[in-house]
């Protein structure tokens, strides 16, 4: 059943219409890193206060399987735009990108609202943006998911030459900029189309595109952490731009598919021709250049196979949905824990 814990669901929940107020609800995935979520938390409330009074927002932290918990200090929050914060605590730990795909689920199911904010909890999402993205996403009629399109990036040197790569085999491989990340706000009436992508539960953004979703862009530029380290490393950055690469996988296939085959085309038709001028010129090439020539063929045959394999098991698996979020969110869901059961007027 729907939670009702925050007050009735306001008309333009039903209707499909923006009101005079609009309910939000802040999903902020969490794994051990408290510190820096309990400064942004009133950092968010004292930013929707000062420029976006008409908003009431709900912040629920999806506790990524946490080895710690919430510390006391929470007892003494004081908050005024957020009515409410409550601990979606999962049973293990699934990653950021999963986190959120079982805390959209749950919303759509339980919370119903007139807008999902999907933030980082380490301030790098910089709270004092929200306001600016609800802004758009009033003056679109509340019809368009809004994402921060990032302008400037903070990190390390290292980072970001890492990430500079990334981008470039990303837009190689499925042929598309990499333009975003999780901050944004979606429309809870675009919910609903959401949970039944099975790709979101790769990744969060890649998915809302390939859903072919309405969609519209702010340039902000990236915030700084709040509190303790990144926990973002090479590692992880691979595994992150491979899951959102995988959601793209028919493309990938296809641009494989399609780039091997020219190639050896290419190839192909080279070598005729060179054969086609030995013969009418009599013209005997060096021995390296015919084994190398014969050695490149046979490699783009083998790639070429690859490629074949690749995507007709891309294409096999469409009909198998290996996991549904709307169906099956709830078996990674613990409890529900209130952390600030109501706002404390100051």
């Amino acid at each position: 059943m729907p939670d009702t814990t925050s007050g009735n669901p306001m008309l333009g929940v039903a209707s499909g219409t923006m009101g005079p107020m609009i309910r939000v609800t802040v999903a902020i995935p969490v794994y051990n890193d408290w510190p820096a979520v309990f400064q942004l938390v009133p950092l968010l409330d004292a930013a929707l206060k000062a420029e976006a009074p008409e908003v009431r927002a709900r912040v629920l932290l999806l506790d990524d399987g946490s080895a710690s918990a919430p510390g006391p200090e929470w007892d003494s929050a004081r908050l005024a735009a957020i009515e409410r914060v409550d601990v979606l605590v999962m049973r293990r730990n699934l990653g950021h990108q999963r986190a959120i795909a079982v805390g959209l689920s749950y919303i759509e199911a339980n919370l119903p609202c007139d807008a999902v904010v999907v933030m980082d909890g380490d301030g790098e999402d910089s709270p004092g943006d929200v306001p600016v993205l609800l802004k758009r996403f009033v003056d679109e009629g509340g019809t368009k998911a809004i994402f921060a399109q990032r302008a400037r990036r903070t990190e390390k040197l290292t980072f970001r030459v890492f990430y500079k790569l990334y981008k470039g085999a990303h837009w190689l491989l499925t042929g598309q900029k990499v333009l975003v990340g999780n901050f944004s706000v979606v429309p809870f009436v675009l919910l609903k189309k959401l949970v039944v992508v099975s790709d979101l539960w790769n990744h969060y953004a890649a998915a809302l595109f390939k859903a072919r979703l309405p969609v519209a862009m702010v340039p902000l530029a990236r915030g700084h952490r709040l509190a303790g380290e990144s926990r973002m490393n090479f590692v992880s950055l691979v595994v992150h731009g491979l899951s959102a690469m995988s959601v793209h996988g028919e493309r990938i296939g296809v641009r494989l598919l399609a780039g091997t085959g020219v190639s050896v085309a290419l190839v192909t038709l080279i070598l005729l021709g060179l054969l086609s001028y030995r013969i009418g010129a009599n013209y005997e090439f060096p021995r390296w250049m015919v084994g190398a020539s014969v050695a490149l063929l046979v490699i783009l045959f083998q790639a070429l196979g690859l490629a074949l394999v690749f995507a007709f098991t891309v294409l096999s698996g469409r009909d198998h949905a290996s996991f549904l979020p709307v169906r099956d969110y709830g078996f990674f869901v613990d409890k529900l824990n209130p952390l600030v059961p109501r706002a404390k007027e100051e």
